[in-house]
């Protein structure tokens, strides 16, 4: 298991996800000054679904993001989002890589893709790397400096990044519970449940709109950042933003939590931890709701329908990817036991409503 990958670890691109590379390479020679020569060419291992490749040149280092290969929701691998999303708050939140160009001509490479200049750094994965040497007081810190990066994000003035119309906050609460309820509908597969009964009282708990207009990530963890070689605490570039959206900020802080796992979990949630969340000195979901409130004022004392809610939109995320392994969309052996884990979101849902 990896513990920390520098964002140089490109690897051979995985067979059956190669480019048009000749077609690729005229684009952003024309769009791109200076680039000359060959790339040499790798693939990004880290994510289940959008596809990254690195273009390194003699004169520059390019990312280029496409939707995966296979039937998809549109809505979730959105690359013209997620390059909008960037290219606008990098003015007003430094914390995003450098965007370059976005196409949605799907000649060049059979899908819309957006170029970025790579950012240098680390990212963890699933443990906080050895070398780094941090005990409970230094996770503490870096936990405190993770949140922060998501808390200054929701007090982003959407106005002054050009975001105002980003998104439709009223309504957003009505729209994600029915819009992951019915992608879900959409993806069953047989060996997984249909939780029926998580998808009603989703729908029959919703909070009124909240009138809140916060600029949301939609997928923030520890592995959609990049670090600091040099100082670990610091956050060089938040990425994977194609879900994000304007709408009420505790939708986004319950979807982060949801990832976010602690020691008193049921054994088969922590099965399903990603990221270093239960490493000694970091903050438990208690402490960051109460962190949270302090720093932007708002009330986080009833937040089961948000904790309910982030985990089944995990839930659903991984079916999503599941049906396509499930049914020979792709062949990659990260996603074989997605079902499993679906299954186990589900009913750790159906906990939390019983009680």
């Amino acid at each position: 298991m990896t513990e920390m990958e520098t964002n140089n670890s490109g690897r051979p691109v995985r067979s059956g996800e190669e480019l048009d590379w000749v077609a690729l390479d005229a684009v952003l020679k024309r769009v791109i000054p200076g680039l000359a020569g060959d790339p040499v060419i790798s693939q990004f291992p880290g994510g289940n679904s959008n596809l990254t490749y690195r273009l390194q040149y003699a004169s520059d280092d390019l990312v280029v993001r496409r939707p995966p290969f296979g039937t998809k929701a549109r809505s979730a691998h959105s690359m013209i989002r997620e390059y909008r999303i960037m290219s606008g708050l990098k003015p007003v939140y430094p914390a995003v890589p450098d965007t370059l160009y976005y196409t949605d001509d799907e000649t060049i490479i059979g899908s819309e893709f957006y170029v970025m200049r790579k950012v240098d750094g680390a990212v963890i994965k699933h443990v906080l790397p050895p070398e780094w040497k941090m005990d409970p007081a230094a996770c503490r810190r870096f936990c405190i400096q993770f949140w922060e990066k998501l808390i200054a994000l929701h007090q982003v003035d959407c106005s002054a990044a050009g975001l105002a119309d980003f998104g439709r906050p009223i309504g957003y609460v009505e729209r994600q519970v029915l819009g992951w309820n019915g992608r879900y509908e959409k993806v069953i597969t047989p060996d997984v449940d249909r939780f029926s009964a998580v998808q009603h009282w989703l729908v029959d708990h919703m909070p009124p709109d909240s009138g809140r207009k916060s600029i949301l990530h939609g997928d923030y963890r520890i592995d959609n950042v990049i670090l600091d070689h040099d100082e670990p605490h610091d956050i060089l570039a938040v990425l994977d933003w194609e879900i994000s959206a304007l709408g009420d900020p505790l939708m986004d802080l319950g979807n982060s939590l949801a990832y976010w796992m602690q020691e008193d979990d049921p054994v088969d949630l922590r099965a399903l931890s990603m990221q270093p969340s239960m490493a000694p000195g970091m903050l438990t979901r208690a402490e960051i709701l109460q962190r949270y409130e302090e720093k932007t004022g708002i009330d986080t004392s009833d937040f089961g329908f948000y904790r309910v809610f982030g985990y089944w939109r995990v839930a659903v995320i991984l079916q999503q990817i599941y049906y396509r392994y499930f049914n020979g969309q792709t062949s990659d052996p990260r996603f074989a036991g997605f079902g499993q884990a679906v299954q186990s979101l589900g009913e750790h849902c159906q906990r939390l409503i019983d009680s």
